[in-house]
């Protein structure tokens, strides 16, 4: 598993998952040992050391479910809550044409999108950076800089503010390495 893996599926993981998922146990002790920052391909160490100290899964489940769960939760984490997100079908469709295995969960979800950048990049096919450039084009980008803004204002725990600003910075990144990705075999 590759850098840009790693970062979309621990941030695909920790939003689209409640915190006391058993799935997500591995992933809490390593962040409660300070053992991701050696795996974590970023310099957000800071941003690490701060989820790090606030890492209690079950003292980030009010919040998870303040945050994302339900009809009235605080900050929808789905593409079709945000007017410059695209419908949830168009988002399947998308996935569901580059072969991703879909659940009957929503497939705009913020996790599942990142999950599914991750899933883009582990295939290798040939034009998989023109898929990854889709996906955070059309389906990612547009919205996810307000999601991640409502989720730092309206967190209640150090946590999922901290994983905000470290998703933000990582997304960036990430975007910023497709480009130039995108730029290079361009030239060629």
């Amino acid at each position: 598993m590759n850098e840009f893996s790693i970062l979309c599926r621990v941030i695909g993981s920790l939003f689209n998952r409640q915190p006391q998922d058993p799935l997500l146990v591995p992933l809490f002790t390593l962040l409660r040992e300070g053992k991701l920052g050696a795996q974590w391909p970023l310099e957000q160490e800071e941003l690490l050391q701060r989820l790090q100290q606030n890492s209690d899964p079950q003292a980030l489940a009010a919040d998870y479910n303040a945050l994302f769960v339900g009809p009235d939760c605080k900050v929808p984490p789905y593409a079709s809550q945000w007017p410059e997100g695209k419908p949830e079908p168009e988002v399947r469709a998308f996935l569901a044409s580059r072969g991703m295995p879909l659940s009957d969960a929503p497939a705009d979800h913020f996790g599942v999108l990142m999950l599914a950048a991750s899933w883009l990049e582990d295939q290798s096919a040939e034009d998989e950076s023109a898929a990854q450039c889709a996906l955070f084009d059309s389906y990612l980008l547009p919205w996810c800089g307000a999601f991640l803004g409502k989720v730092e204002a309206h967190a209640t725990t150090a946590f999922y503010r901290t994983l905000a600003m470290l998703s933000r910075e990582a997304i960036q990144a990430m975007w910023d390495e497709l480009n130039e990705a995108g730029e290079e075999s361009g030239e060629a």
